[in-house]
């Protein structure tokens, strides 16, 4: 008996190295393809993720004007879209108002907001199709609801919107075009509903999933870097991620020589890029540890260095729900994380892993005290490996939107 498969489409920026570009590839790697007809769509076909992508998965073709939504102004110009230019130019010009005339501060989501919002003007609908479901997997989220024809909508949310500025109403009528939002955890739900308590209706709770097994396997891969090294009387100490402010490896340095300054030997890994990474190596520079904080840089597979660790460390200012930590957890670390509004989302302090202060005395003192317990060690070890972090079961809750 033939089966008509459904029809999804998935709408995000590229496949460069991130946490919600995991997520996604969990997401993909777990869909029902038996039953699934599933179509991506990149803004830009970009990133070290590409190749990971599975090999049911249509990628739709390139449109090189969408990829102007990433791209700086000069190489706009170069692509010869002058309309584009106009629209960037005048978003820049709405947005510098809108924060000025607010106060609003440089930690905000008013400039992606308004960039995307006038550039979708002059952009061609992605397809002819009609979609069972359509997902805009990051935001902002006005492509998804002007360019893609589907039956029902979902837009993501992926962060703690209680750290960011917005503008209220621009960001209401944009979520207020899909039928649902889904939101990572509780926690970044109940921030999300703190600015805008109108959509309460058409939030529903899908935590990221995360394909198990490909993890695992991915572990499996011999590490072959010269800076990775270690010996049996240092404790190692990762962190994944991207050198952001949410992130607050900036502090990692600090905690390194408090550390240091208890007798504890540690190596801290440092894995990802971005633009906090000079503003690190300034601190490691400052703090005396250039020998015991390591930054590894970009990796396309982090898997086989979080396995490598003693502790898996996220010491994050903010988070919706970090991915990284979960990997770690898949892979039976011991995980240490700071006490980020959205952390007891995360995981359940002392049973499968610890939440420690903010402050980098706290952050300090926990991970020596966690480094001095080895029976915690084990017990948080044992209490991840029984544990399923998979969490397959969240596409059922995807499925019964359609």
């Amino acid at each position: 008996m033939n089966v008509t498969k459904k029809k999804i489409i998935i709408v995000s920026h590229n496949m460069r190295i991130g946490g919600v570009e995991r997520s996604l590839l969990g997401l993909l790697n777990s869909l029902d393809y038996d039953n699934l007809q599933v179509d991506l769509f990149l803004f830009y076909h970009d990133g070290e993720f590409i190749s990971l992508i599975p090999k049911e998965v249509n990628v739709l073709p390139q449109i090189y004007k969408y990829s102007t939504l990433l791209r700086p102004a000069t190489e706009v110009i170069k692509m010869g879209y002058a309309d584009v230019l106009f629209h960037k130019w005048r978003a820049k010009r709405k947005a510098d108002r809108f924060c000025q005339a607010n106060n609003i501060g440089t930690n905000n989501l008013v400039v992606s907001t308004y960039l995307q919002k006038e550039v979708a003007k002059c952009l061609p609908q992605i397809n002819d199709k009609v979609y069972d479901l359509a997902i805009s997997f990051l935001t902002p989220h006005f492509i998804v609801s002007q360019k893609v024809k589907a039956h029902k909508t979902i837009a993501w949310i992926h962060t703690d919107y209680s750290f960011f500025e917005v503008d209220t109403k621009v960001e209401t009528a944009m979520w207020n075009d899909y039928d649902y939002i889904a939101s990572i955890s509780d926690e970044a739900a109940n921030a999300f509903l703190e600015k805008f308590p109108s959509l309460t209706n058409k939030v529903v709770v899908i935590e990221n999933i995360l394909a198990s097994a490909f993890v695992k396997e991915q572990a499996d891969e011999k590490i072959e870097d010269s800076h990775f090294v270690w010996d049996i009387d240092t404790t190692t100490l990762c962190s994944v991620g991207r050198f952001t402010d949410a992130k607050n490896f900036d502090n990692i340095p600090e905690i390194t020589k408090l550390l240091k300054g208890s007798d504890c030997k540690i190596k801290w890994f440092l894995i990802g890029y971005g633009g906090d990474e000079q503003l690190v190596r300034k601190k490691i520079k400052e703090n005396g540890v250039e020998e015991d904080v390591i930054i590894l840089g970009k990796k396309d597979n982090p898997y086989p260095y979080m396995m490598a660790c003693n502790i898996y460390v996220q010491p994050s200012r903010y988070e919706g729900k970090a991915v990284a930590v979960r990997e770690a957890q898949i892979l039976g670390k011991p995980v240490l994380i700071t006490a980020f509004p959205t952390s007891k989302s995360q995981l359940t302090d002392g049973v499968d892993g610890i939440i420690v202060g903010m402050d980098n005395q706290s952050c300090a003192e926990g991970i020596k005290n966690l480094i001095n317990d080895k029976n915690l060690q084990e017990e948080l070890i044992l209490n991840c490996q029984n544990r399923d972090y998979g969490n397959r079961s969240e596409i059922d809750k995807l499925m019964n939107l359609i």
